[in-house]
């Protein structure tokens, strides 16, 4: 083994100590968790799981999740294609400030806008629904959506459009026919952002929801009982957390890849 490969090694073990830290939790019960240290299950055990897959509290939380999740997903990049398609291909008074104050909503805590998005859900009967939750977070993924597809579409020669309606394209169909394969990797990149926010964002999806809606996250926060927390299932609902993410991320990585060397993400 070659020396210069002995710290990227010890780096990757190091990031993933605490996944297979929370993996062998899983499989423990609490007692065995408090009663001291231990790298492996002393007694191997699968009720956390099977409390999840069969309590309704726990695996409709999974689905009320991946529901907005999915749903804030498409609204954010349906919204951001046509205004990033703008952006990089018109020149308009204060176009510049516009796409600066898009971005402006993105450094905003999600806190600031927790009570408003309340008062305003509730009054017009959206609350503990997933379009709340998908159009809260809408106000923070479209403008990270828009810059990322701005700078894809950027790199796409102007004449393409412009041999395109010499052919007769319309415009809707030159956009999905032919715009739209030749940035699939901004799509991509730009879709896998939008999902990690929405999946791990907490304060605007517990305050947006009650019941009907509450998402895995703000369930994972009620797992006290009489006796104390109760770790090995709070550890396996983690463990389950991690694998929407880990399959989207290996469903665009060269999209990511891409992304990081146009310097979008």
């Amino acid at each position: 083994m070659k020396k210069r490969s002995i710290v990227p090694i010890i780096y990757i073990l190091f990031l993933l100590l605490p996944i297979y830290w929370l993996v062998a939790m899983s499989f423990k019960t609490t007692n065995e968790i408090l009663g001291g240290f231990s790298l492996f299950p002393q007694t191997f055990t699968l009720e956390n799981y099977r409390v999840i897959f069969t309590d309704p509290t726990w695996y409709w939380g999974y689905i009320n999740s991946i529901s907005y999740v999915t749903l804030n997903t498409v609204i954010s990049i349906t919204v951001a294609l046509p205004a990033a398609y703008a952006f990089s291909r018109y020149r308009f008074l204060g176009d510049k400030q516009l796409f600066f104050w898009l971005l402006t909503n993105r450094m905003a805590p999600a806190a600031v806008f927790a009570l408003p998005f309340f008062q305003l859900y509730s009054a017009v009967g959206l609350f503990d629904t997933y379009l709340a939750v998908a159009l809260a977070h809408c106000l923070f993924n479209i403008p990270l959506s828009v810059w990322i597809l701005e700078g894809f579409m950027a790199g796409v020669p102007k004449e393409l459009d412009e041999t395109a309606y010499v052919d007769g394209y319309s415009f809707p169909r030159f956009f999905v026919t032919i715009f739209l394969p030749s940035i699939k990797a901004g799509v991509g990149v730009a879709a896998f952002f939008c999902f990690m926010f929405s999946w791990v964002e907490l304060l605007l999806a517990k305050t947006l929801t009650a019941v009907a809606a509450k998402p895995i996250a703000a369930i994972m926060t009620k797992t006290a009982s009489s006796a104390g927390y109760e770790l090995g299932l709070l550890a396996a609902a983690g463990t389950l957390t991690i694998i929407p993410g880990a399959i989207v991320i290996y469903f665009v990585r060269n999209y990511i890849a891409k992304g990081f060397a146009m310097g979008r993400v």
